[in-house]
């Protein structure tokens, strides 16, 4: 994995708001990860946490302040494949028929030319293989992922976006609507990510499933930042820093049903939805 220009943290974010047209979702954002962090960001239903990732991949409007990726400016910024993303989703589609193996094998995409094929490339081939075992499913690459549990689905998006070899996982709601066995397994997952040093940043409810994983703790309330600290910080502290962080998950944007993000705006090339089975509509369990 390669390293940030002259020392620069992975994200960097300085005096950032993010929404849609003239609707603020997160104010005043100042945030620094730096690489091999694994930061868990907290707060109540609509305060802004999944804006927030979703900010960072170009998916919702930033209305003022400075965002650097790696120490470039994020306009500026065209290394996409270094941003791994894992969407919050419950299940994959079944309405396209693909294999475990498949639906990983299009977290390569972002490493090729569009025009040249890579499907049997054995380089890509290990890859493939090897992120399955990382996330346990190297038994199940022939299986119809349709048929896998939601527990196991959520894996096989994780190592998707560990397919592309990036250099920052952003993941929203990894553990939701799943049950305790397999927020286990997948707490389990991100222990080895975390000890070959890729730097994460989790939106989650379920902290109690994390908390021998992260090493940093972010609260978002009200479309601000209310605390940023070590987990053990949180933990003495008051107790209104950690209200409502488990009162239920759903994106941000759902808050307000008729808005859609503008079709117009350009993400980052292959960073969200990059597998064809992907619903465009999150389904509550």
């Amino acid at each position: 994995m390669n390293g940030t220009q002259g020392g620069a943290p992975v994200i960097q974010l300085e005096n950032a708001s993010f929404g849609y047209a003239d609707r603020r979702v997160l104010s005043g954002v100042t945030l620094s990860v730096e690489p091999g962090e694994v930061v868990a960001v907290l707060g109540p239903n609509g305060s802004g946490k999944s804006t927030l990732v979703r900010g960072l991949l170009g998916l919702t409007e930033r209305l003022g302040g400075t965002v650097r990726l790696f120490g470039e400016p994020a306009d500026k910024f065209d290394q996409h494949w270094r941003i791994g993303y894992v969407p919050q989703r419950h299940t994959l589609s079944a309405s396209v028929r693909a294999t475990v193996r498949e639906i990983v094998a299009v977290g390569r995409l972002t490493r090729h030319k569009w025009w040249k094929p890579f499907w049997h490339k054995a380089t890509d081939s290990a890859i493939v293989d090897r992120e399955l075992e990382v996330v346990g499913l190297a038994d199940r690459a022939g299986t119809d992922v349709a048929t896998l549990s939601g527990g196991q689905q959520r894996r096989v998006l994780i190592a998707r976006a560990l397919a592309s070899e990036p250099d920052v996982l952003l993941m929203d709601e990894p553990t939701a609507g799943v049950d305790t066995a397999n927020q286990e397994v997948l707490a389990q997952v991100l222990a080895k990510l975390a000890a070959r040093g890729t730097t994460m940043l989790i939106v989650t409810h379920e902290l109690e499933a994390l908390e021998d994983v992260v090493t940093r703790i972010v609260v978002v309330r009200a479309g601000r930042i209310g605390f940023d600290g070590t987990p053990q910080e949180f933990h003495s502290g008051e107790d209104h820093t950690r209200a409502d962080h488990h009162n239920g998950h759903h994106h941000d944007d759902e808050l307000d049903p008729d808005h859609h993000p503008d079709p117009g705006r350009h993400p980052l090339p292959g960073a969200p939805g990059a597998g064809p089975l992907d619903p465009r509509r999150r389904t509550t369990p």
